[in-house]
């Protein structure tokens, strides 16, 4: 499976949110090329680089999927995007136009977890924290019942190093 890549300095989860404004023309194209196809795009996370120029990412990213979009006042296109699959990057190439398309291979999911009973407290504070995080999070499906849905957001949500989201969204082993 091919798909166009939006290389980032953040880790996207699956079920997770994405919010972005996007400015340039490859980012508008492509956008708008997944919104007619109903397609995904790829997010991975950049190891070396810039999100504006040569970048080198991770072989594991998350497939995403537009849930919304509006044209904001300062005439930034503002999308908000999915997590859905998790995958494994197998090449890549770029575009005339610098926009990155990679052969994927899709990392098939975690099979949902009854959240183990010594950790039924984490919902309830998870559950808190989301609703005070406002819109972003309120769209969310929310699986409070499932140990790999909770897992994966209490990872978005926690300070940690960029590189400790991602070796958690590599792992195969949520709990």
């Amino acid at each position: 499976m091919e798909i166009p890549l939006f290389p980032l300095r953040t880790v996207l989860f699956p079920g997770g949110p994405l919010p972005l404004r996007i400015f340039e023309s490859r980012y508008i194209d492509m956008i708008s090329r997944c919104m007619k196809d109903e397609s995904p795009f790829g997010v991975v996370l950049i190891r070396e680089g810039q999100e504006d120029g040569p970048a080198t990412t991770y072989e594991v990213g998350t497939l995403a999927t537009i849930t919304d979009w509006y044209q904001g006042s300062d005439g930034l296109l503002g999308v908000t995007a999915a997590g859905a699959q998790r995958f494994r990057l197998l090449s890549g190439r770029q575009q005339a136009d610098g926009l990155n398309i990679g052969k994927v291979e899709v990392i098939e999911p975690e099979p949902a977890i009854t959240l183990p009973a010594e950790y039924a407290s984490l919902e309830k504070i998870l559950e808190g924290v989301l609703d005070d995080l406002g819109r972003l999070y309120e769209s969310l499906d929310r699986s409070f019942d499932d140990a790999v849905w909770v897992s994966y957001r209490l990872v978005e949500i926690l300070p940690i190093q960029l590189e400790q989201k991602q070796e958690f969204l590599e792992s195969n082993d949520t709990l």
